[in-house]
């Protein structure tokens, strides 16, 4: 093998030795011309991605953007292309880092605590631990890419001085239970307010807080006065439940009681609107017969007193016993029980 391979290099150095000049440099200019063509070739395309846009640069200056799909540009580089994933939802994360550890099978995800950017006063004076993601996507590519120098570096700035901001002008125990949604809001307006002030491209979707809790250094002092809110709560819930029973039933007595009244002012007053048409009647049947009126009347009053008067004596001067006249009681009783 290696006489062949010494034999083929022998007879091509007598081949290039006998061939013309003029033939060597035909040759190399056709190999030089393929090289160049090849390379305009493959200089001459590029593919854009779904989520993605691409920035042409001719001659340094952006000449025009380009949507996901297949696109020629001029070739031996210039027309300079650059990617911009803009559909795309990016993350900034705050106080934390998500890291992938390397590991056997599925992928594994590990949390890495940055204290100095979550640890944060609040308006109380409470130290607090707040840690937060911003979602944002590249709304303008060429923004993005020439108007900051570090867009990226910007946002997290930016970002981080509304977060300590919105936090510090809030109680930490505001921070810690109700006012989760407020801060988000707040901070996601705020963030974006001052990313279209410099031009960034930079659309922001969302500001989630993730863990918001006191530093571990005062965390069971935080857990007794968590337990005293939540002991303080249970008792102001018992109390409005028995203010909430207490108090319907003292109105329902009430009412109970002015229906009561009610009644027996109308029963009263029913009953005096009929004794006095009554006694209307009376007087106009005195006026026709004063006497049958007069005498049916003592004879209704003596029905009514009679019964209750006993036994009716008469004593006669000079006479010692007394006279017993009648005895009603021992009539009238039969007659009582009779009608009982």
């Amino acid at each position: 093998m290696q006489n062949l391979s010494q034999e083929f290099e022998d007879l091509a150095r007598q081949s290039l030795v006998r061939m013309p000049l003029s033939r060597l440099l035909l040759i190399a200019a056709g190999v030089l011309v393929g090289v160049v063509t090849l390379w305009g070739l493959m200089t001459s395309f590029y593919t854009v991605q779904p989520e993605e846009q691409a920035v042409v640069k001719r001659f340094g200056a952006v000449h025009h953007t380009a949507d996901p799909g297949l696109h020629f540009k001029l070739p031996f580089g210039i027309d300079q292309v650059e990617f911009v994933a803009t559909a795309r939802v990016l993350k900034e994360e705050f106080g934390f880092r998500t890291v992938e550890t390397p590991a056997r099978g599925p992928s594994v995800y590990a949390h890495r605590s940055f204290p100095d950017e979550s640890l944060m006063l609040t308006g109380d004076l409470n130290v607090i631990d707040v840690e937060w993601v911003v979602q944002y996507r590249i709304r303008d590519p060429i923004r993005f890419l020439y108007e900051l120098r570090e867009p990226t570096r910007t946002l997290r700035d930016i970002s981080e001085s509304v977060m300590r901001r919105v936090v510090g002008n809030r109680l930490g125990s505001d921070v810690l239970t109700v006012g989760r949604t407020a801060i988000q809001i707040q901070a996601r307006d705020e963030i974006q307010a001052a990313m279209e002030t410099y031009n960034s491209g930079i659309q922001v979707i969302t500001v989630e807080l993730q863990d918001v809790v006191p530093p571990s250094a005062v965390q069971p002092a935080f857990n007794e006065v968590n337990e005293a809110r939540q002991e303080r709560e249970r008792m102001i819930n018992e109390a409005q439940k028995r203010r909430n029973q207490a108090i319907p039933r003292a109105e329902g007595e009430a009412l109970r009681t002015i229906a009561e009244a009610q009644g027996y002012a109308t029963e009263r007053i029913n009953r005096a609107k009929g004794e006095s048409v009554r006694f209307r009647a009376v007087v106009e049947q005195y006026r026709d017969a004063p006497e049958v009126t007069r005498t049916r009347l003592y004879l209704e009053a003596m029905h009514n007193l009679l019964p209750d008067v006993g036994t009716v004596l008469v004593i006669k001067d000079g006479q010692l016993p007394p006279l017993p006249l009648f005895n009603l009681r021992e009539h009238t009783a039969p007659t009582t029980r009779a009608t009982q």
